[in-house]
């Protein structure tokens, strides 16, 4: 919707827009470098990009710098532009367990064949101001990463295979068998509207590009209390995915003919649930939660996980509703309509003063009746010939 309060608003809203710029850099010692903020950012950059479903760190690092580094506004311009590019083609399903890891733990088994890679993560320190960063330069950065990489490291003769926990549990009979993957062309949430209940594609894709804050204090809703899920993580691990898709002269089930586009940094997720009987079997496995989301943001792959296993179970608890879930987790929807409120609503306010101001002519009418009422009953209470007030 657009909005011209007043003629000249235009003039107005063109100034507030020069007045925005300005205060981005009228106290600005140096200017930002779309570089610096792609890659000291990462965890920001990797934030924006999953809510935003395009996969694009230098066009996310751009729509920080003009969003003043505001998460929320940066998202918006990020899939304002992701909503004019055309889909070319749709990629084959990638295996995970092939990912090259940089991370990968278990909070449900210790030794786990592989072991735990603990990667790059602030899981394991204290929570303290890092007061040295306010001097750091980059003669310091450099100092720094030349030391890093010339520390003795164990050299990796051939790259590591990590299996996964779930496919481990699989073989000995404590989770069902895996379904087979389907290459069909998914359910699109950017191009169709979705009718709930959902598809599981469809289900996934919103909860893909959810906004970590509400996934997360919905997860939490249900792991104390208002849900029933509280799982164990049977593995996390983040690393770097292929994407291929179909040659478009192959016949597409032979690998060879598919095209490797690149790798793709994720974070996956499969929790470990309370077990089931299955119905028809009568064998009792394991349930499983997943979660997957592009970047490395590991709250919101454990929060996915949790309300993906929660949306099948059933429930009254918010995090068990699925419209409740889908509808508010997207944070472009929930601030854009928080946000509109901003906007001129003088017709439909002027509308509620009218019918207010309605309402309380009303009441002194009512009120003026009544008292007239009153006093010509008391008039004709009054003895024959008795002055006014005297008994």
């Amino acid at each position: 919707m657009a909005y011209v309060a007043v003629t000249g608003g235009r003039e107005a809203i063109e100034q507030a827009s020069e007045l925005n710029h300005y205060y981005r850099l009228k106290d600005a010692e140096d200017i930002l470098p779309l570089g610096a903020v792609e890659k000291q950012l990462r965890l920001l950059i990797d934030k924006v990009m999953g809510e935003a479903g395009l996969y694009a760190p230098e066009y996310a690092a751009l729509a920080l710098k003009q969003a003043e580094g505001d998460p929320a506004e940066a998202v918006f311009l990020l899939r304002a532009y992701r909503s004019t590019l055309a889909r070319n083609h749709v990629s084959r399903v990638t295996d995970t367990s092939s990912m090259r890891v940089i991370r990968r733990i278990s909070s449900s088994f210790r030794d786990l064949p592989g072991g735990q890679v603990l990667g790059p993560t602030y899981d394991y320190t204290h929570r303290l101001l890092h007061f040295g960063l306010r001097r750091e330069g980059a003669q310091d950065a450099r100092a720094f990463l030349d030391r890093f990489l010339q520390a003795e490291r164990r050299e990796l003769t051939e790259e590591p295979e990590f299996r996964k926990v779930a496919d481990l549990l699989r073989e000995q009979g404590l989770m069902p068998p895996l379904r087979a993957a389907r290459d069909t062309e998914p359910f699109d949430v950017t191009r169709r509207k979705v009718i709930l209940p959902a598809s599981r594609s469809a289900r996934l894709q919103m909860l893909a590009r959810g906004e970590t804050g509400a996934m997360t204090a919905l997860a939490y809703s249900s792991m104390r209390g208002y849900g029933a899920v509280h799982p164990t993580i049977g593995e996390l691990r983040v690393g770097y995915a292929e994407v291929t898709i179909d040659h478009p002269y192959g016949a597409g089930d032979d690998p060879e003919d598919r095209l490797y586009l690149g790798e793709l940094l994720a974070t996956e997720v499969e929790t470990i649930n309370s077990f089931k009987q299955d119905a028809s079997s009568g064998e009792v496995h394991f349930v499983m939660g997943y979660g997957l989301v592009t970047g490395q943001n590991e709250l919101k792959a454990i929060s996915m996980a949790i309300l993906e296993r929660s949306l099948d179970t059933e429930g009254t608890a918010p995090a068990q509703d699925e419209e409740f879930v889908l509808t508010h987790i997207d944070g472009l929807e929930s601030t854009g309509f928080v946000s509109h409120l901003k906007l001129p609503h003088y017709i439909t306010f002027q509308s509620s003063l009218d019918r207010i101001r309605q309402a309380q002519r009303e009441k002194e009418r009512v009120a003026k009746e009544r008292k007239e009422e009153y006093e010509d009953g008391q008039q004709q209470q009054q003895p024959a010939g008795a002055a006014p007030g005297i008994s």
